[in-house]
């Protein structure tokens, strides 16, 4: 089904605004230190939308999908167990906080700090290379959502020559996505993410209203219980044959979580851009507050879209999408594309529209973020230490510019030419355990005074040649039993065995941790806190993560998301208890998935999204003082002999 008119101007009349109003910012970008951290001025709400925003795009979404068309409502009781994983790394600061206090630009530039420059560039290039081939799918798969969501024709004749239309689409959403990137660098990035996502979060709940008005509840029921026994929908302890999506993969994500906390790089600016150490840490924890919106839409548009598919009420209009979805030869893509094309058709007239949006905004915010972070690592972690003398600054941000150019380029022909043959988690598990090393090697750094260079170089190149290797052995024979997340664990296990058996064996001095933190003798004022010293004892406050940093009102926050997750996480142990006793009706679980998967959320992201708006807008205006006034240093650009530490 085409788009309308409406639905047009419901895309157009958002981005426009969007891309007006961020170039408009341009002129506060002076230096390296803007370009690369937004001169670290961004507040915690500002921050947390923006973030929020570039890390969930359009490809996630669609990955989204294929997960919940597949595993249901079940997968979702399995994430329990992810939330309140996230939220004890979140209270804690975990990585997070302690990387802040290093000062680094980038993951690498840390790595040299602590390790070796010969490290830093060997990091710099893994990470790199991880990235860009990570990232080299999400423009097709982008492009090719819209082709099919708006019912654009597979091809566009130019000149005599058949073009395929989602590579025109994907000059053009690449395009747009690196003219705001280079424009400004990181403060672009912030500010435009940030409105996007000022903007989705009032979408979302629009999106989750219009399916539950769409669709009743008892058909969303009648299509998901109609199930074979083992592959429910429903019940999570009647899906033990689901094969890819169940426990072991959320297990499995919970212990990747664990130990690659931070060292992902995609959009890695946002972690250096924060005010100060605690900002950050504050942004990371409400980050779990901001995510139930969206989590309902997507949730619901994947549900209703199988619904679509497999009820009666609304067999004619499967048969189409179905004969549109037997057009597609490759059947990686067309999996991908079952949700998009059924949402096509379900989703009434406005609302179509809003939903685009949606999704241009998230593809733009999560490219640009990710066409930064991958050429700025090449350029501060390859190019910049190799180097014996510094660039002058308008050479270095010409520079960074170009790097992410490339980048884009690259992205461009990868999706032209790569063919897909796994689900895209699967896909983003592999090409992201190119970099399994780092995750021994950035928390071992951070926390482990006895790691050492020679367990760092081990350990990163151990991790990569495993997941190399799975990488190719999944591309040659696709049907090969180990998936990609199996695949990333094992290569993790390996790296972390590795640096631990290394830095024993080479250690001859335990690492002064006080000089990379800036503590103690080495403690500069933007990472320091005046408050009085918490107290060692054992309160509900220090579990829920308070520190001396902690306000009045940063308390409420943080202790009532560790409240919430609390009560949540004692239904799940009360219900895993009472299944093995007494296994719950489907008409049970189809109650429970209408409160907790649907009602709860909903009332949570109203409250939410009125919250964020006020605190983000309130930032904004603080972040364009600050970046009015701040006095920049030319000698903060990433360099570890003269990066800035005041």
């Amino acid at each position: 089904m085409q788009m309308q008119g409406i639905d047009w101007l419901m895309v157009l009349l958002p981005l426009v605004l969007v891309v007006w109003l961020t170039l408009r910012t341009r002129r506060y970008t002076r230096s390296v230190a803007d370009f690369m951290a937004a001169n670290r001025c961004a507040n915690r709400y500002l921050l947390c939308t923006a973030q929020g925003e570039s890390s969930y795009g359009l490809i996630s979404a669609v990955a989204g999908f294929e997960m919940i068309y597949v595993a249901g409502f079940t997968i979702l009781w399995w994430q329990k167990l992810t939330v309140a994983s996230s939220l004890l790394l979140a209270l804690s600061g975990y990585v997070i906080y302690r990387y802040r206090q290093t000062r680094a630009m980038t993951m690498a530039q840390f790595l040299e700090q602590r390790y070796s420059r010969n490290f830093r560039v060997f990091a710099g290039l893994v990470a790199f290379t991880s990235g860009v081939v990570n990232f080299g799918i999400f423009p097709a798969v982008g492009a090719r959502f819209f082709v099919y969501f708006c019912g654009l024709p597979e091809t566009v004749t130019l000149a005599d020559w058949a073009v395929p239309t989602f590579a025109l689409l994907m000059l053009l959403f690449v395009g747009i996505a690196l003219a705001l990137t280079i424009a400004g660098g990181q403060i672009t990035i912030l500010i435009a993410t940030f409105l996007e996502g000022l903007v989705s979060g009032v979408f979302y709940l629009v999106v989750s209203v219009a399916l539950l008005m769409v669709f009743r509840w008892d058909q969303i029921i009648g299509a998901l219980a109609n199930q074979p026994p083992g592959r429910s929908l429903l019940n999570p302890f009647d899906a033990l044959q689901l094969r890819d999506f169940n426990i072991w993969y959320v297990l499995l994500g919970i212990f990747t979580s664990l130990y690659a906390y931070g060292s992902w790089q995609g959009g890695h600016a946002f972690k250096s851009s924060a005010a100060s150490p605690h900002e950050a840490k504050m942004a990371n924890i409400l980050g779990n507050w901001r995510t139930y919106a969206r989590s309902l839409m997507f949730t619901l548009l994947a549900v209703c879209a199988y619904t679509f598919m497999h009820h009666a009420d609304f067999a004619a209009g499967a048969q189409v999408v179905g004969v549109q979805l037997h057009g597609i030869a490759n059947p990686a893509i067309q999996k991908q594309m079952t949700v998009p094309v059924a949402l096509a058709h379900l989703l009434p007239v406005g609302v179509r529209g809003i939903l685009a949006a949606i999704l241009l905004f998230a593809m733009l915010a999560c490219d640009g973020s990710y066409m930064h972070s991958w050429g700025s690592i090449f350029v501060q972690d390859v190019i910049l230490p190799l180097r014996k003398k510094a660039l002058e600054p308008a050479a270095h941000l010409r520079l960074l510019r170009w790097a992410i150019a490339g980048v884009a380029l690259f992205a461009f022909f990868f999706s032209l030419f790569f063919k897909q043959t796994d689900y895209i988690l699967m896909f983003f598990a592999i090409t992201g355990a190119i970099y399994s090393g780092a995750g021994a090697v950035i928390v071992g750094g951070l926390y482990w005074r006895k790691g050492t260079t020679p367990a760092a170089w081990v350990s990163m190149i151990t991790g990569s040649t495993l997941a190399v290797t799975g990488l190719v052995i999944r591309q040659l024979h696709p049907d090969f039993p180990i998936n990609g997340v199996w695949m990333q664990f094992m290569a993790q296990l390996c790296a972390i065995a590795t640096y631990i058996v290394i830095s024993l064996l080479t250690c001859r001095r335990d690492y002064d941790l006080d000089l990379l933190l800036h503590r103690g003798a080495y403690a500069v004022e933007a990472n320091t806190s005046t408050a009085a010293p918490e107290q060692k004892k054992i309160t509900w406050g220090r579990l829920a993560g308070f520190d001396a940093e902690f306000t009045h009102g940063d308390k409420w926050i943080a202790g009532g998301l560790f409240a919430w997750t609390l009560f949540w996480l004692g239904v799940f142990f009360v219900g895993l208890a009472w299944n093995f006793m007494q296994p719950w009706p489907l008409a049970w679980w189809a109650g429970y998935w209408r409160v907790v998967g649907v009602f709860a959320p909903l009332l949570i992201g109203i409250f939410t999204t009125i919250w964020f708006t006020i605190g983000g807008l309130r930032d904004l205006r603080r972040f364009f003082i600050k970046l009015a006034t701040v006095q920049r240093d030319t000698r903060d650009d990433g360099r570890v002999n003269s990066a800035k530490i005041s």
